[in-house]
């Protein structure tokens, strides 16, 4: 290094540098996420949830079409052709705001219109994702069933054949926008195996009953589906796929966003926290500058900065066409985990103040107990890894 060069200064919000590995497009993409999220969720959020309901969601979904983010990394259809990286990045920023919003993004983009724009037909393309794009039309994903999680080979929702249509009987549970949902990607058994079908909510038979009594993502819409007889033509079957492969690779697309998401929340926990130690004087200065207070400050802010890399080291690999599933499950693992603490962390630095939804700490915190168990607990994801490490299946 000469003498005449100098170090830029410390940037205590990016203390690695992270976003000198940032295009100015992907700058540009972040700003206007974040931008959004300011001016339309971070004012009525609390309130939101605090009543546990989120009610301008068709709204909210229109806006975040506006401006590019649903079925953002997808091509063709009205969908922005995003870069992995600048959808992770999206996700950051909203899940920041809050995780809510963050699953309406990913259910829409990266469960119902990746299954669709991966395995529908042509026909399924040009009918759904134009509108979906736009946000005129919500979409929701039909796996998890009320006795079936971690092991969808399991479910009971049965799609039979009768005549050209077939005929879908069953029950999914913990549907994001279910009950605003204008098509539902439904996945059930068949003679021929588990398929996916393209289902309007308006078919006969079709009902989403939104549940409530929610302590976490209470400002979404979480719903139950009912199908009872539900008689759909023969090309609302998606034609691509068969098998559990189908519903896994979206799982696995919707994975790769949270691992984004859930290190804005945890941003979100830390600046509070920042902030906080800043100006709370407790024996006549601020607690910022206690010993203690700066150790768990500066722990957070080694988790929180490695997760963003390691979200924007899979993110590089995904549009690279190099990303695997294992890879995935090795990101939410850590992501979401870490996450939690850093909330948790931050909830003892504010003290009693933690508690309230004057701040955004344990609002996030909350939300994170759902992340961690949804699209994946963190034991399947432990299995994925050590089956992966080992070569040993110790799922069954």
């Amino acid at each position: 290094m000469s003498a005449s060069s100098t170090l830029p200064p410390f940037d205590p919000t990016d203390p690695l540098g992270i976003d000198d590995l940032l295009e100015p497009e992907d700058l540009a993409i972040r700003d206007t996420v974040r931008s959004w999220a300011a001016d339309r969720v971070l004012p009525r959020v609390a309130e939101w949830y605090e009543h546990g309901e989120l009610p301008e969601i068709r709204e909210l979904a229109r806006e975040l079409g506006a401006i590019g983010a649903l079925g953002m990394s997808l091509s063709g259809y009205g969908c922005a052709g995003a870069s992995a990286v600048q959808y992770g990045l999206a996700c950051l920023e909203l899940e920041a705001a809050d995780s809510g919003i963050r699953s309406l993004v990913s259910v829409q983009g990266s469960l119902a219109m990746y299954a669709l724009h991966r395995f529908g037909s042509e026909e399924q393309k040009r009918t759904w994702l134009p509108g979906m794009a736009a946000g005129e039309i919500i979409g929701c994903f039909g796996l998890t069933e009320p006795d079936h999680g971690s092991d969808p080979a399991g479910m009971r929702t049965y799609a039979k054949r009768d005549g050209s249509d077939w005929v879908l009987n069953g029950r999914k549970m913990w549907i994001t926008n279910g009950s605003v949902a204008g098509v539902a990607v439904v996945w059930a058994q068949s003679d021929d195996g588990i398929r996916g079908f393209a289902v309007p909510t308006d078919a006969p038979g079709f009902s989403a009953p939104e549940i409530k009594h929610k302590w976490s993502l209470r400002a979404s819409v979480t719903s139950e589906l009912v199908l009872d007889d539900v008689r759909l033509p023969a090309d609302a079957v998606l034609p691509e796929v068969t098998g559990l492969r189908g519903p896994l690779s979206c799982l696995s697309h919707a994975r790769y966003g949270i691992v984004w998401g859930a290190m804005g929340a945890a941003r979100s926990c830390f600046e509070t926290a920042v902030a906080y130690a800043k100006t709370r004087e407790q024996f006549g200065r601020p607690i910022g500058g206690f010993q203690l207070t700066q150790a768990k400050l500066a722990d957070m802010a080694v988790e929180l900065h490695k997760g963003i890399l390691l979200a924007h080291h899979l993110g590089r690999r995904m549009d690279a066409g190099r990303l695997r599933p294992e890879q995935v499950s090795f990101g939410k693992l850590n992501n979401v985990r870490e996450a939690i603490e850093i909330c948790r962390t931050a909830r003892t630095v504010l003290g009693a103040n933690g508690i309230s939804l004057e701040y955004p700490v344990m609002r996030h915190a909350t939300n994170l107990e759902s992340v961690l168990t949804y699209e994946g607990t963190v034991e399947m994801h432990q299995l994925v890894l050590g089956k992966a490490l080992t070569g040993l299946d110790a799922f069954r």
